[in-house]
């Protein structure tokens, strides 16, 4: 049963597997509808509840009057953040979970599931302007080459919880959906220029417009010093990306024309000291190398009587080299069509239906191979959703999405919500949805090693995880200058991934569905303008989960996954407008511990000073970390330290 892994250690079978995925996960991450462009900065509280959201309902919608626990990024706090990439602007939200493994590498999650058996977290949908970045190999993000240019970002809409019905598969603890702004706001040139201990990266944009289209056009380029092991060791995991883009925008008539595209190229270095080794095989690592393209185009019509049609496709190429385990060039194709109808009596229908092709080819290594090596994949789905007006305060939500991939076939994804508005001030809701996560083929295709015999021996039978969600909540502004919003859930989950052993002469290893699980939880956050100049933001998050193994199963480590997050997260946010030229910002997070691996709870400071010496400059001294290092996530050995950095930052905008 015992088989050798790095320097002769004798280790069970599942443990020699979960440290080769392990080897494969530090190579994976460590996991709209055009609206009126509004300036942010000057808005007062009673403005910012009054914001037009597109993705809780897939159409335009007061945040207010949203039935669901969503939180709205604007280009004023990330701005005033200090921010220098999207991971880090997601810090912002607090229905989210955000740590940092290393240099390279991001867990990003909501409602908990960072990562679970083995895997990066993979129940969390991101889409940048109706583009999903989700990557089928193993349902998550590679978020270090997700970029944009942060001053033209317009909203980032983080909805936690369920959004299958309107998202499909995947979408089962959150949705986020990154909206850059219309070429028609960016008709101008930006040069923006960072510098600091831990990195520097510079970007520029050109707006203007030609032949009834407005366009824009961009490069950006990263880079990212290596990080620190608690032990104080350097490690290798320094990364850069460069990147350019466009957009192009056009409305004519009823008609509304979107264009763009992206094209980037990076390298990272792997952080895992040494090499990584199994059934006596054994290889130094390298660095991975990331190229992309991808070309969006999208068109809606407004119809006489209301009503409104839209279309949308695209074609994403991505090549990711990881030596020595493997490489893949993924091509995906994904037509989106969706009809919202106008008021009829009480209904407001949408209806619509995506079809998404993806094909994969993967070179594969001596550790572990994915077979077959190369796979074409369909998904096809068809949706509905209702609002009905029961009464002039109630409004009834029914939904459902039909979908069919090649691994399960057939998933059902309805919902159910109430909203009750008994006032502008105030709005009550209820949610209860079943929402599933399709098999990846890190679940189904993956054999290791490379070579017979194998010790894991893929999951030909793995079934859709599933989650039944009941949510409660409550949004409110009783004043002005106060507004806070207070969501209750409970997750109940079903034929969760495990590790089963099927043999121990000689030892092989299958993936499964023998466990369930229970999340419960609150989340909540609020604003309160204290003084015409002083903005007060704060959160706060409670999580309880516990897995337990369905009869038969020998996976023992499988309930550890629900130690892997947070049972509470904290943050408040103080914005001070000192001058009409002159801010400060600071933001205080407070993290619980982690108990699988170990990682202790930690606080973290950062604050940034801005000064506007003209109107067309910004210059920003930036401090994260600003108590002292801390770690965030990860295995002991290849966990790093986000350490105490200072930075300077300069904006110039014609």
């Amino acid at each position: 049963m015992a088989k050798l892994l790095n320097k002769g250690t004798i280790m069970d079978p599942r443990y020699a597997a979960a440290a080769c995925l392990l080897g494969l996960s530090l190579s994976l991450p460590a996991q709209a509808d055009a609206l009126p462009q509004i300036e942010i900065a000057d808005m007062s509280i009673e403005d910012l509840a009054n914001i037009q959201i597109t993705s809780v309902s897939k159409k335009p919608e007061r945040l207010a009057a949203a039935a669901a626990s969503v939180f709205v990024i604007t280009a004023d706090d990330i701005r005033r953040s200090g921010a220098v990439n999207i991971p880090e602007a997601l810090r912002l939200a607090p229905n989210l979970q955000v740590a940092q493994n290393n240099g390279t590498t991001y867990a990003i999650s909501a409602r908990g599931m960072n990562g679970s058996n083995n895997s990066a977290p993979n129940k969390l949908l991101v889409m940048i302007d109706g583009r999903s970045v989700y990557a089928p190999l193993f349902s998550g993000v590679f978020w270090e080459v997700q970029d944009v240019v942060l001053e033209d970002i317009e909203r980032i809409e983080v909805i936690s919880g369920p959004g299958g019905t309107l998202w499909g598969v995947n979408a089962v603890n959150g949705v986020i959906n990154i909206t850059t702004r219309n070429a028609a706001d960016t008709q101008n040139s930006l040069l923006s220029l960072r510098a600091g201990t831990r990195g520097s990266d510079s970007a520029f944009r050109q707006g203007g417009s030609a032949g009834g289209w407005a366009w824009r056009a961009y490069g950006k380029y990263q880079d990212v010093r290596q990080t620190e092991l608690v032990s104080g060791a350097d490690v290798d995991d320094a990364r850069h990306l460069a990147q350019l883009g466009f957009r192009a925008d056009r409305t004519q008539g009823a008609d509304r024309f979107t264009v763009q595209g992206t094209g980037y190229r990076g390298r990272a270095e792997q952080p895992l000291p040494g090499s990584l080794s199994v059934q006596g095989i054994s290889l130094a690592l390298g660095p991975i190398s990331s190229t992309g393209a991808n070309l969006t185009a999208a068109w809606t019509h407004a119809l006489d009587d209301g009503s409104e049609l839209a279309l949308q496709g695209y074609i994403d190429y991505s090549k990711r080299d990881v030596i020595p385990t493997y490489a893949e060039s993924l091509t995906i194709a994904d037509l989106q069509f969706q009809h919202s109808l106008a008021a009829s009596g009480a209904h407001r229908l949408v209806w619509g239906a995506n079809y998404r092709h993806s094909w994969d080819e993967v070179s594969n290594g001596p550790l572990f191979v994915f077979l077959p090596a190369k796979l074409g994949q369909t998904w096809a789905s068809l949706f509905a959703q209702d609002e009905i007006a029961l009464a002039e305060t109630v409004r009834l939500t029914l939904g459902a999405r039909a979908e069919r991939n090649d691994y399960t076939g057939n998933e059902w994804l309805p919902t159910l919500r109430l909203a009750w508005t008994p006032s502008a001030a105030h709005s009550f809701w209820s949610g209860l949805s079943r929402t599933a996560r399709a098999p990846s083929r890190l679940d189904v295709d993956t054999y290791l090693p490379a070579q017979p015999p194998f010790l894991l021996n893929g999951g030909a039978q793995v079934r859709a995880e599933v989650a039944r969600v009941l949510e409660l909540g409550y949004r409110g502004q009783p004043h002005k200058d106060l507004s806070f919003s207070v969501t209750a859930f409970h997750h109940d989950y079903n034929d969760l991934r495990t590790q089963e052993i099927v043999s121990f002469d000689p030892p092989q290893l299958v993936f499964s569905n023998q466990m369930e699980g229970k999340a419960s939880g609150i989340e909540m956050w609020g604003s309160y303008q204290a003084a015409p100049w002083w903005r007060l933001n704060a959160g706060f998050m409670a999580l309880h989960q516990r897995f337990t193994l369905k009869p038969g199963s020998t996976d023992e480590a499988g309930p550890g996954s629900a130690r892997k997050d947070p049972s509470h997260t904290a943050q408040l946010r103080s914005s001070f407008s000192l001058a009409q030229d002159k801010d400060f910002d600071l933001m205080l997070r407070k993290v619980g511990a982690l108990a699988n691996p170990a990682v202790p709870s930690y606080t973290a400071v950062d604050a940034r000073l801005a000064w506007r010496p003209r109107r067309d400059v910004e210059l920003s001294l930036l401090g994260k970390n600003l108590n002292g290092s801390h770690a965030e996530y990860g295995p002991l050995a290849t966990r790093t330290q986000v350490a105490r950095s200072f930075g300077v930052k300069l904006v110039w905008q014609n």
